[in-house]
C-alpha cells in the first residue's frame, strides 16, 4: 500500500526544492541586471556584415510595422540585410512586402516567398531557407511581431564580438500588447520574471543561457558546423542552444537589447502556443538526454537537470500533492502533513510574490500597484493553468510516438 505522508512529504520536498532553485537564480539575475546597466556599453571594433532573418507565414497583420523597425535600427544601413521569409503565406503578406520593397529601393531587404512544396513545413525550415541565402558573418533572427529598439542589434553584436567563445548573444523581449487584457498582464508578468530574470542568473552563476526564438545573433560559421536549424524542433531555439553547448561555445545574455512583441490575447492561442512550447522542449530532452551520461559539459547537464525538473519533476509533484490535499480536505484520506499545509501555502505565495517584485524594479514602468494585485491573482489561477498545459503538451506527445502522428506546427495567431 502507498504510505501517502511519505508521497505527500516527497512531493513537497521536490516542489520546495525547485522553488528555492528558482529563488537563487532570480537574486543572481538581479545582480546580473545592475552589472549590465551600471557598466559601459561595449564598442564595437568594426560593424560586422548582418543578416536579419524574418520567418513569416500569414502575418499580414503584423509584417509592415516589424520590418519599418527593422530598417530604422541605429546600425550602419550597408551592414546589414533584411530577408524576409514569406513561408507559403495564404493572406496578403506577399503584397505588403512587395511594397515595402518599393517604398525602400536602396535598401537590402529581400523577400523569399515559399510554395506548399518548399515552405509551410514549420520556422527551422523557413529560417534553414532564409540563411543559405544570406551572405552575413553574423546572422539575427526576429519573429515577425516583433518591433526591436534602435540599438537591439548593435547590442548584440558589440556583446558577440567582445568573445570568440561565444557562439550566440540573446536580447530580451517585452510585451507590446501587455495592457490588452488580464492574460496579457499576467504573461507580461512571465516574460519579466521567470523567463529573463532566470535566464540573467543562469548566466551570472553558470554561463548558461538559452536561445529564445527571437531577438538573437549567432555567429554563421557556428551554423554551417550544426548544419541550421532542425526542422523536426517545435522548440527551435533551445534545440540549437543544446547544439552549441555540445560544441563547447557559449551563449550569453544582453538585456539591454530588447524588442516589443505581441503576445496571445485569448485563452485558446496561448493554450495552443504553450503545447507547442511544451512538446518541443520534450523533444529536445529526449534527443539530447544522452548528454547526462557523459563526463564533460558539466554546465549543460545543469540545463538539462532544469528542464527535467520543470516539465517531469514539478509537474508531476504537484499533481501529487494538489491530488493528495484535495482527498484529503474530502475526508479519504489522513495526512500528517496537513497542519502545516496552510504555513507552506503561505511561504510559497510570500516567495512567488517576493521573486516578481525583485524582477519589476528592473523594469521601467512595472512598479504599479495593480501589478501586485495581478501577481497575487495570477498566483491562484495562471500558474495552475500551467500544469494543465504542461500535462496536456506530454500527453500529445506520447500519443504522437504512439501513433507515429507527424508533427504539425502551430503558428501563433496575430491580434
Amino acid at each position: 500500500m502507498v504510505n501517502v505522508n511519505l508521497l505527500g512529504l516527497i512531493a513537497l520536498i521536490c516542489i520546495w526544492a525547485l522553488l528555492m532553485i528558482n529563488q537563487v537564480l532570480v537574486v543572481a539575475g538581479y545582480l546580473y541586471y545592475i552589472k549590465v546597466t551600471r557598466s559601459k556599453a561595449k564598442e564595437l571594433p568594426y560593424y560586422p556584415y548582418i543578416s536579419i532573418l524574418v520567418p513569416a507565414h500569414n502575418e499580414a497583420k503584423v509584417i509592415a510595422k516589424t520590418v519599418e523597425s527593422l530598417l530604422a535600427l541605429n546600425y550602419p544601413r550597408d551592414q546589414y540585410e533584411i530577408i524576409i521569409i514569406n513561408d507559403n503565406s495564404s493572406d496578403s503578406s506577399g503584397d505588403i512586402l512587395e511594397e515595402l520593397q518599393r517604398k525602400n529601393p536602396d535598401r537590402a531587404l529581400k523577400v523569399i516567398s515559399t510554395d506548399a512544396v518548399t515552405g509551410g513545413k514549420g520556422k527551422s525550415n523557413a529560417l534553414n531557407i532564409g540563411y543559405k541565402q544570406s551572405k552575413g558573418e553574423l546572422l539575427a533572427v526576429y519573429d515577425a511581431d516583433n518591433t526591436p529598439e534602435r540599438d537591439a542589434l548593435k547590442y548584440l553584436a558589440a556583446e558577440i564580438l567582445s568573445d570568440p567563445k561565444l557562439a550566440a548573444v540573446i536580447g530580451k523581449f517585452r510585451t507590446r500588447n501587455r495592457d490588452a487584457n488580464l492574460l496579457t498582464r499576467f504573461i507580461n508578468i512571465e516574460t519579466l520574471s521567470f523567463q529573463w530574470m532566470a535566464q540573467a542568473g543562469r548566466w551570472q552563476l553558470l554561463n548558461l543561457c538559452t536561445i529564445p526564438g527571437t531577438n538573437f545573433i549567432v555567429r554563421r560559421d557556428i551554423m554551417v558546423q550544426t548544419g541550421g536549424w532542425d526542422i523536426n524542433a517545435m522548440a527551435e531555439d533551445t534545440e540549437l542552444s543544446f547544439r552549441i553547448y555540445g560544441m563547447g561555445y557559449k551563449i550569453k545574455f544582453m538585456p539591454l537589447a530588447v524588442t516589443w512583441e505581441q503576445e496571445p490575447q485569448t485563452l485558446k492561442v496561448w493554450f495552443r502556443q504553450r503545447v507547442r512550447w511544451v512538446k518541443g522542449n520534450i523533444y529536445v530532452l529526449i534527443k539530447h538526454f544522452p548528454v547526462l551520461f557523459k563526463l564533460k559539459r558539466q554546465r549543460m547537464k545543469f540545463d538539462m537537470l532544469y528542464f527535467l525538473s520543470i516539465y517531469f519533476i514539478l509537474l508531476a509533484a504537484l499533481i501529487i500533492s494538489d491530488s493528495l490535499f484535495l482527498l484529503s480536505a474530502l475526508g479519504l484520506i489522513r495526512l500528517t502533513l496537513a497542519s502545516l499545509s496552510p504555513l507552506l501555502w503561505l511561504m510559497a505565495i510570500f516567495l512567488f510574490t517576493i521573486t516578481v517584485f525583485i524582477t519589476l524594479t528592473t523594469e521601467k514602468g512595472e512598479m504599479r500597484l495593480s501589478n501586485l494585485y495581478i501577481t497575487l491573482l495570477m498566483y491562484f489561477t495562471y500558474c495552475k493553468l500551467w500544469m494543465v498545459v504542461a500535462a496536456y503538451g506530454l500527453a500529445q506527445y506520447l500519443i504522437d510516438i504512439i501513433f507515429k502522428r507527424k508533427f504539425s506546427w502551430y503558428k501563433t495567431e496575430r491580434f
